[in-house]
């Protein structure tokens, strides 16, 4: 059985920055945090230094430790590693256990990774984050839920300690779509925004005059606010990097060409964050974009 959810045990899987504060934040939200793992055993081990509580050495040690896992992992492959690969995994002896997942990660991989739980005697939840690191660590993020409307009312109070923003959109895969068009729509408004910004450099106008029309015109974006300055700035310390945004746009043009849907802004905006990746930039953030589209940059 598992504990009242309000003073759960919480494993963490995958300790990078996002992983990280949310345990940060969970932690000085009264919860006990009792086991961290990550592929790369170093991360987990300062973070659990920092935080008090085991680096388990295996997936199954965090699930023998903790009530409700979360996992903040990088891709489709490394989703399936942690939940359906030979050997360790998370699900061993995993009944009664809640996993939330955050990372984004296709739908398809979403509702293996539910089935599998289910037969494991668990549970599973999408909790895909429309945030970024700083929000991990207020408890700000934008969460949407995809899952069983049950499971959602076990962690609801997990969840809204974690969140400014929570919505339940539907059963298992439905927010992962959901999160993909977001990023899709994000990414191309950063995009377009690179480009914006570029061509006024390249025509000699004062971009700070140029980005102030910009927000109170048509152009205006959330975009503009978080990566205008940066764009122009050529600061691109990573909040949600540029690899990130092209496997995410990707996920977002495997589902347009499921749907039969044309989507040639999504396509273009995914080959140009993989040219950011092919030329050894893809560890910037998406504002990195910047790089292609001013002119004398180095990726020019």
């Amino acid at each position: 059985m598992l504990r009242a959810m309000s003073k759960a045990r919480i494993g963490i899987v995958g300790t990078g920055r996002m992983g990280a504060n949310m345990a940060r934040r969970l932690k000085d939200q009264g919860y006990p945090v009792t086991a961290v793992y990550d592929a790369f055993p170093q991360i987990a081990a300062d973070l659990a230094a920092e935080l008090g509580c085991s680096a388990a050495a295996s997936l199954a040690e965090v699930t023998a430790a903790a009530d409700v896992v979360l996992t903040v992992v990088t891709d489709d492959a490394a989703m399936r590693g942690i939940f359906l690969g030979e050997g360790d995994s998370l699900l061993k002896d995993a009944a009664g256990r809640i996993f939330l997942n955050c990372a984004t990660v296709s739908p398809a991989v979403h509702e293996e990774v539910d089935a599998a739980s289910r037969a494991a005697g668990a549970a599973s939840l999408e909790a895909c984050m429309a945030s970024s690191i700083t929000q991990a660590r207020q408890g700000t993020l934008y969460l949407m839920i995809g899952g069983d409307a049950e499971t959602f009312a076990k962690v609801e109070g997990i969840l809204r300690d974690l969140s400014s923003s929570l919505r339940h959109v539907g059963g298992t895969g439905q927010a992962a779509k959901v999160k993909a068009l977001v990023n899709m729509v994000m990414n191309i408004n950063t995009a377009g925004l690179a480009e914006g910004l570029g061509l006024g450099s390249a025509l000699g106008l004062d971009l700070t005059m140029l980005k102030e029309v910009f927000s109170q015109t048509g152009a205006n974006s959330r975009v503009l606010e978080t990566d205008g300055d940066d764009m122009i700035a050529r600061e691109h310390d990573c909040y949600f990097s540029a690899a990130h945004a092209a496997k995410d746009s990707g996920i977002a043009n495997e589902l347009a060409a499921a749907a039969g849907v044309n989507v040639p802004l999504s396509l273009a905006t995914e080959a140009q964050y993989h040219r950011l990746v092919e030329l050894g930039l893809g560890e910037l953030d998406k504002s990195g974009i910047a790089e292609l589209t001013f002119p004398g940059r180095t990726a020019h």
